[in-house]
């Protein structure tokens, strides 16, 4: 008897996980990201020396402010929270924004295959004269983060798409003080790479250009759809 209550019970955790499995299989997308690191790491590690410096006057214009730190690291968890976000309550939403960003960011990646590219713009952070928390994790991403395969930046341009996918968001759209909130955040990221001169501000141009170009691509179409489903819906009143 204790052997049949088992058996079902293994059958009935089986089939729990596997309607876990089936309702979350949209979720294999994110396979992505280990062939994105992959490839990025290898650039990070072949384009050191060789490549064509991105550089702007302006660049000279904009000061280094290590206070800046604080939403460049707000980025790691403004990108996932979003795709978690949406990966747990939306189908449709989740497949845009993934397929904006990993389209954007594959993009970027063949840009930088094709034409290695970097800048000189860091700061010594040792000759600045101070020293506190902003500048001991500036530092720490300076030594993990080369100055290389910078344009278009990806930083800009992720935290654009999470905006955007946000702001397309039938569930989230009408939430204002998030809406506003995002685009600060957005904005401030964008800020953040120039500031702390991880960038230049040329980067942060083709990060916006690229996430235009992702917009009309990813979104107009869904645009249209729903226009002619509306459209249909009514000459059919």
């Amino acid at each position: 008897m204790h052997v049949i209550e088992r058996l079902c019970n293994m059958k009935k955790h089986f089939k729990e996980i596997k309607n876990l499995i089936l309702k979350y299989k949209h979720g294999a997308i994110l396979s992505y990201f280990f062939v994105y690191m992959i490839w990025f790491t290898y650039l990070e590690k072949t384009v050191t020396t060789k490549f064509t410096p991105v550089y702007s006057k302006l660049d000279d214009l904009i000061p280094f402010n290590e206070l800046f730190i604080i939403p460049y690291l707000l980025w790691f968890i403004y990108i996932f929270v979003t795709v978690a976000y949406f990966f747990l309550t939306s189908k449709t939403d989740f497949y845009r924004c993934c397929a904006y960003l990993f389209i954007g960011m594959t993009i970027c990646l063949i840009i930088y295959t094709i034409w290695p590219n970097g800048h000189y713009l860091r700061v010594d952070l040792s000759s600045l004269g101070r020293n506190n928390m902003f500048i001991d994790m500036l530092s720490y991403i300076y030594h993990m983060d080369t100055s290389t395969n910078v344009f278009p930046s990806i930083h800009v341009f992720n935290s654009i798409g999470a905006f955007v996918a946000i702001h397309k968001s039938e569930r989230l759209k009408n939430i204002k003080w998030l809406q506003w909130s995002t685009f600060i955040l957005t904005v401030l990221i964008c800020m953040s790479t120039v500031f702390l001169k991880q960038h230049s501000i040329l980067d942060v141009f083709g990060g916006l250009a690229l996430g235009l170009i992702m917009y009309v691509v990813v979104y107009i179409p869904a645009w249209g759809r729903e226009a002619k489903n509306v459209e249909q819906g009514l000459s059919n009143t």
